[in-house]
């Protein structure tokens, strides 16, 4: 990493260099403070001005200073507490060891969708996720872990709507999405985001509005489809049904089938229909449908390897 004096010098340039392509323009958001985990991980403490709070973001990295790309992979419905769930449930830390790229993973942001609301929720306080992650973070992370300005977005679930979302409204910043079961069709997934938001307490009037009003199609990737032309797409799901993790892992196989298989079954026919979306439009992308399996950590972790070699040719890792 680079001295603060450098890193400050690289953040003021890269602000006055920055063409803005999302909703707001870079603000004033700083680091506060950088707590070394290891010498390839760090929690890095973000004062965020358009959230109004301090947003913890960690970050895989290799340890050197080499420039290298950058890829930011979001979180589920219910994120960890004081960590990604993608460090907590996989072996995602393990996996990117070595490999030029630093992994970008804010913590927080339940139910958030990684997009900014239009009015603070008594619940979940403000939430300008798209903001920060797109205006806020990037300069941020280049400026302090030698990020060379090509970006890469995936999530899993809510995280990979998200990551579409946010790679269709702000088209100049991202080389590469990838989705691991997830729905980037909001008129398919309307009444799931609204029950997933109200089923933990906030209202999801105060995200984008009434389902059906513009500001939702706005947010919705199968409408902006258009804008993903020249990514590099990636989108994996399961069938719902059991498949291997739940035979090996049998303390989790009521949930995951109860739960996770209706759900996966749900994602899996959003995912061929954004895919016949895309087609239809002259896109290309690859969506791996090859594994019977339910919507659990287990496969993300394996379609995370496996998306990976897409990615990195995308990227330059």
């Amino acid at each position: 990493m680079r001295r603060p004096l450098v890193a400050v010098l690289i953040f003021a340039l890269a602000v006055v260099g920055q063409v803005i392509v999302g909703p707001a323009t870079a603000s004033a958001a700083r680091i506060v403070r950088i707590d070394a985990k290891s010498p390839t991980r760090s929690a890095v403490f973000i004062d965020s001005v358009a959230m109004g709070r301090t947003i913890q973001v960690d970050v895989l990295h290799p340890a050197d200073s080499a420039a290298r790309p950058s890829y930011y992979l979001l979180d589920g419905l219910d994120p960890g507490v004081g960590q990604s769930t993608w460090t907590n449930a996989t072996d995602a830390e393990a996996f990117f060891a070595g490999k030029r790229v630093n992994v970008v993973l804010p913590v927080g942001g339940q139910a958030s969708y990684y997009t900014d609301w239009q009015q603070d929720d008594p619940r979940f306080g403000r939430y300008k996720w798209e903001t920060f992650l797109t205006a806020e973070l990037p300069p941020l992370i280049d400026a302090e872990f030698d990020g060379n300005g090509v970006n890469g977005i995936g999530g899993l679930s809510m995280g990979g709507m998200a990551a579409f979302t946010l790679a269709a409204r702000n088209p100049g910043l991202y080389r590469a999405v990838a989705g691991y079961s997830a729905c980037p069709d909001m008129s398919m997934a309307s009444s799931a985001v609204t029950f997933s938001i109200a089923n933990r307490g906030g209202n999801p009037v105060n995200m984008w509005g009434a389902p059906g009003s513009a500001e939702w199609a706005a947010h919705d990737p199968a409408a902006l489809a258009d804008r993903l032309r020249g990514k590099t797409i990636y989108l994996s799901t399961g069938t719902g049904l059991p498949g291997q993790h739940e035979l090996e892992i049998k303390p989790q196989l009521p949930e995951n089938v109860v739960f996770g298989g209706p759900i996966e079954a749900g994602v899996n026919a959003c995912v061929l229909s954004f895919g016949q979306r895309l087609h239809g439009v002259g896109i290309p992308a690859e969506i791996d449908r090859s594994l019977t399996g339910t919507h659990s950590w287990s496969y993300w972790q394996d379609t995370l390897h496996a998306s990976w070699p897409t990615l990195a040719r995308a990227l330059g890792s």
